[in-house]
């Protein structure tokens, strides 16, 4: 359990709390239009053919990234921290797969598959997606260029350098894998276009925790040394109550 504080909010009537919760209402209606306008030109954002054949590791053999969509039009793929040796997935990408895990049906029912790639070898991957009971395919990218290319996964020399590329932003970074979401379309040709990626906080708004913690008067209350997810997610097996 989080230690915490009284929340501060003031105690006020039942029509003093209306009034400051309609004007409040007013600025959420004008977040959601202003989403909705974001959305939209996120759709019309130009794309890149994808040139390269990937090719991936799975449990049914190898495959192209084109076969990743099984069939259906669009391919979302979840950027998953899991590096050669790790022995176990990162925390925060648990916590996201926790959220996606159940739109995978709904996802696939509506022209959208949703993939799991990580450079672990895939012993290493299954073995963690079997410990934490997920079904969302995950495939290993292990000995391909594709995390590198899509700028989630660097070189020793490249962070030795301080030249990495994350979050359209080149800068310093310690660790040799980094999280994102990457959108796919493929076209009844079979040609593929990269559409969308995602990085840093922007895959956050799948972690439906957090959208029902902002709801919360102590909010995500995240006020550790890390002042992220870091200071209180743990993988869903490792919470007390889990044992």
């Amino acid at each position: 359990m989080l230690a915490h504080d009284e929340i501060s909010q003031p105690v006020v009537s039942r029509d003093e709390w209306l009034a400051a919760r309609k004007e409040l209402l007013a600025r959420e209606k004008e977040l959601t239009r202003l989403r909705d306008d974001l959305n939209a030109k996120r759709r019309a954002l130009p794309c890149v053919k994808v040139e390269k054949e990937y090719v991936f590791d799975t449990t049914a053999g190898h495959k192209t990234l084109g076969e990743l969509f099984d069939g259906r039009s669009q391919l979302i793929v979840h950027h998953f921290m899991f590096g050669p040796g790790w022995g176990a997935g990162c925390i925060g990408c648990s916590f996201t797969a926790d959220h996606i895990e159940g739109t995978r049906v709904h996802l696939e029912h509506h022209d959208v598959s949703l993939v799991r790639v990580s450079r672990a070898p895939l012993t290493e991957i299954d073995a963690y997606r079997q410990r934490m009971g997920w079904q969302v395919k995950w495939v290993s990218s292990h000995g391909s260029d594709f995390n590198y290319d899509h700028q989630v996964s660097f070189t020793p020399e490249e962070i030795a350098q301080g030249d990495v590329t994350y979050n359209y932003t080149t800068g310093n970074v310690s660790i040799e894998d980094l999280s994102g979401l990457s959108v796919f379309y493929r076209n009844a040709d079979g040609e593929i276009f990269h559409t969308y990626s995602t990085y840093g906080r922007g895959d956050e708004l799948v972690d439906s925790t957090y959208m029902l913690l902002d709801m919360t008067p102590r909010g995500r209350n995240e006020n550790g040394p890390h002042r992220n997810l870091m200071d209180w997610v743990k993988r869903h097996d490792e919470y007390e109550s889990a044992t």
